[in-house]
């Protein structure tokens, strides 16, 4: 028994060590190959406008932010006749409705005739339904998803007309990052997952060609999407799940990051709704893998990259376990020394995650015109360990809920934290 509970502890290291390597690199993926950056790069020189584009909103419970967010959407730097804006919600959610109508008539005594809301009475409830629904009414070239709550780039629309006019791609990821990084104690570790995802991790998926998208700031040319079918509803990672698919289809994916640039959100305003997101997330990604449409890619490679990406859920639920079982072990359990050691190798590889996020971290600030100061890396120190539980919780519920069949859509919730007062004037004079 003391050797099979040896063996299970050495072979559990290995894995989890080997994980967090290669997480750690996919952090640090764009920053030392000149290469990647270059890919990554917004043109220096803007193409004539020529595509014409749909950009769907879909907005549930938002009273507090979409006014805001259509204002914004509105005031993009491009020909507003090449622009269709379209906010779509359910028929139930009447305030969200009376918000968005408000600043859509606000617009049109303006002169701005390019905005309308979509509501929709059947079902499910869920953003992907409501993607689908307003894909139905998009009448240009170009479909880009936003959130409701985002601060959508006002030269956006420019940049990717430059890239897809330019290049031979049919799907732009641009850069997204929530901003509040002092929020609580889990809003600083949330931001840099952000950074990082869209900074790094995202271009070595798009060159390998298996590439889980982002849920916002991305555009497709609306016969692409149509060829696809939509959105899978049944999905509550829809954007991964459309990313797959479209990297089982051969087609390119260009991602492009520049903190100029980034789409702005705000981080979950409270613990439980943070958990309900990355449940979500969890679960969605517990679903594309087993939905298998990852096995139809062209390449071992390519599929084992979407592979290893969808089934993290399942190696972040074990960690939690894991964790206080080998922090417990270095003090309880009496061990040879060599197996000792390997077992606190997962430690030391999320300790250098961790000094490589407080490097990112200054990095962020830096880019935005934010300050970071010890206290908050103070901060990043003591609240490390619990975040990782929290992250291992929220994939162990996830699991649950998959075993058990529930699918339900849980909400997060919105309340602008990451505008500021002057952002927030701006756009209520643009309305």
């Amino acid at each position: 028994m003391e050797q099979l509970v040896l063996t299970i502890l050495t072979l559990i290291s290995l894995v989890l060590t080997v994980q967090a390597a290669h997480a750690l690199y996919l952090m640090i993926y764009t920053w030392d190959r000149p290469e990647a950056g270059d890919r990554a790069r917004v043109p220096d020189r803007r193409a004539t406008p020529a595509l014409s584009f749909t950009a769907i909103l879909p907005a549930r419970h938002e009273e507090e932010v979409i006014q805001h967010t259509i204002a914004r959407a509105a005031s993009a730097d491009y020909p507003p006749h090449l622009v269709q804006i379209l906010v779509v919600c359910s028929a139930d959610d009447v305030g969200t409705i009376e918000q968005a109508q408000a600043q859509v008539n606000r617009l049109r005594a303006m002169g701005r005739t390019n905005v309308e809301v979509v509501v929709f009475d059947d079902g499910p409830i869920n953003k992907p339904h409501g993607l689908n629904t307003a894909l139905r009414y998009a009448t240009n070239d170009v479909v880009a998803i936003f959130d409701a709550e985002d601060e959508v780039q006002p030269q956006l629309f420019d940049i990717v007309n430059t890239i897809m006019s330019e290049e031979d791609v049919g799907c732009v990821q641009a850069g997204v990052q929530l901003m509040n990084f002092q929020s609580n104690w889990y809003s600083t570790f949330n931001v840099l997952e952000y950074f990082f995802w869209f900074r790094s991790r995202l271009h070595y998926h798009a060159k390998n060609g298996a590439i889980p998208l982002g849920g916002n700031t991305v555009f497709f040319k609306r016969q692409l999407i149509e060829r696809l079918g939509g959105w899978d509803e049944s999905n509550l990672t829809e954007d991964a799940d459309i990313g797959l698919r479209l990297s089982s289809m051969g087609e390119k994916v260009r991602v492009v990051y520049d903190d100029r640039y980034v789409t702005k959100e705000e981080t979950p305003p409270t613990l439980q709704s943070f958990i309900k997101q990355r449940t979500r997330w969890c679960q969605g990604f517990m679903q594309t893998l087993g939905k298998g449409t990852w096995k139809l890619m062209p390449t071992r490679r390519q599929r084992f990259l979407a592979w290893y990406t969808l089934a993290f859920p399942h190696v972040q639920a074990m960690l939690g376990v894991y964790l206080p079982v080998a922090l417990l072990s270095a003090f309880v359990l009496t061990v040879p020394v060599p197996i000792a050691m390997l077992s606190w190798l997962p430690v030391l590889m999320l300790g250098a995650h961790f000094v490589m996020s407080v490097v990112g971290l200054y990095e962020f600030t830096g880019a935005h015109g934010l300050k970071a100061t010890p206290a908050t890396v103070v901060k990043m120190a003591i609240t490390w360990f619990p975040y990782q539980m929290v992250l291992s919780y929220a994939a162990a519920r996830a699991l649950w809920r998959q075993v058990r069949g529930e699918r339900n859509w849980e909400k997060t919730a919105h309340v602008g934290a990451h505008r500021t007062a002057a952002e927030t004037a701006e756009l209520t004079n643009v309305g």
